[in-house]
């Protein structure tokens, strides 16, 4: 099995992630591993790394504005295959790194690669556009 990498921003990882409709409903287990970039990683006092993600979905967003199409480039390049994808800014997960779900891609690796600058950067104004807007499931288990 693979090491765990460096959680660092814009780094795309495989991960059981927890959408806040189902964290509403009372679960509290994802149910599809997907991936997910790191939006934010920042090491607590303790120590221990606290990492934000935002999920990565097949799924067209109902409003363009509240997501980041990744281009054929990126997504080929990442290892997502040939169906559109998109970055939600509306809402994100927040755990302990590695934590326990966290999940090995295909290759066998916690991660897919890194999203190009422009991407990122495009995210992180999505979802500081968002405020309030966005919804933050916590995961520290």
């Amino acid at each position: 099995m693979a090491d765990f990498p460096q959680p660092i921003p814009g780094l795309v990882i495989r991960y059981s992630y927890l959408w806040k409709r189902e964290a509403d409903a009372g679960q509290i287990e994802g149910q599809q591993h997907r991936p997910c970039a790191i939006v934010v990683a920042a090491v607590q006092e303790e120590g221990e790394w606290v990492v934000t993600v935002a999920p990565i979905t097949r799924q067209r967003p109902k409003n363009p504005d509240q997501a980041i199409a990744l281009s054929g480039a990126t997504r080929r390049r990442l290892g997502l295959g040939n169906q559109p994808n998109w970055i939600m800014a509306t809402e994100v997960n927040s755990f302990y790194w590695p934590g326990p779900d966290l999940r090995p891609t295909a290759k066998g690796q916690y991660a897919y690669g890194e999203l190009p600058a422009v991407v990122f950067e495009a995210l992180r104004q999505k979802i500081l556009a968002a405020g309030e807007l966005a919804n933050v499931v916590s995961r520290d288990e």
